[in-house]
């Protein structure tokens, strides 16, 4: 299968540049909080050896001066004892620790965009609630800009400005958070709301899953790839690929879709 496009960062095209060049944005202008920090912490350094090793390539930190940054980064995630943790390995700490400690690494060198790949998937709620929070404050402070994956539209509702719900590789609506609760236009994007339960229904409404099951649709070349799964198909949506355009009520919101929803009204809760 033939992928082509281009990633732009800062005017520059990351997928052609040098890779010195390439290592050189990495960690400190871009930087990313994975999904599974167990898996992504080297389990044979120590938290003080990953942090400082960010601080010296970046920072040119060497020594008892990287070693103190990389506690003060270690306090600004919420860690306590900070000089004792360094010391500590991946495995010696607990899930919500390990992703404090990710996101000490990738605040490190305070990046111009951070991303994060489903930071709270591996935790409970009550600590995915913490690190959302920390996410939050510290992008704040320090005016950095947050790409945020996820499936979780709690979570989209309560942190994100600007929603792109993406299916099978394309981005099939966009918008403000609040018109993309308030109106969803693409069906896949009202599915998804409709399968999310809600504390304002009566007991024993039941749920409204999308039928079918995703399928190998990359890339788009005939119709729209969520037909097969669609309500509202119509023959249209198997003709050339829609394309995203603006919606007649709200200037930013883009739609994918040649029969969108009309009317709908979802409260996004902020």
């Amino acid at each position: 299968m033939d992928i082509s496009g281009t990633v732009r960062f800062d005017g520059a095209d990351l997928l052609t540049m040098p890779q010195d060049e390439l290592r050189a944005v990495r960690g400190k202008e871009i930087a990313m909080v994975f999904q599974d920090p167990m898996s992504s912490l080297n389990p044979v350094l120590t938290v003080g050896r990953q942090l400082t090793e960010i601080l010296q390539r970046h920072r040119g930190l060497k020594g008892a001066q990287a070693r103190d940054v990389a506690a003060e980064l270690l306090v600004s995630v919420g860690i306590g004892d900070a000089l004792r943790r360094l010391k500590t390995y991946p495995h010696q700490l607990s899930g919500g620790m390990r992703q404090r400690v990710m996101i000490a690494m990738a605040l490190a060198c305070q990046p111009r965009l951070l991303i994060a790949d489903e930071p709270t998937t591996a935790l409970d709620v009550t600590i995915s609630a913490q690190i959302l929070e920390l996410l939050r404050s510290l992008v704040v402070g320090s005016q950095t800009a947050l790409v945020l994956i996820t499936h979780d539209l709690g979570v989209v509702a309560g942190l994100c400005d600007q929603v792109h719900v993406m299916y099978s590789g394309r981005i099939v609506e966009s918008a403000p958070r609040r018109p993309l609760f308030a109106a969803p236009q693409h069906p896949y994007t009202t599915g998804l709301l409709a399968s999310v339960p809600r504390l304002d229904q009566p007991r024993g409404v039941p749920l409204l899953p999308i039928p079918g099951s995703p399928s190998d649709t990359l890339p788009w070349v005939r119709g729209c790839a969520f037909s097969p799964r669609c309500t509202r198909q119509v023959p249209e949506c198997l003709g050339d690929p829609p394309v995203l355009a603006q919606t007649p009520d709200v200037a930013a919101h883009l739609v994918r879709c040649v029969n969108p929803v009309p009317g709908t009204s979802v409260d996004d809760g902020a």
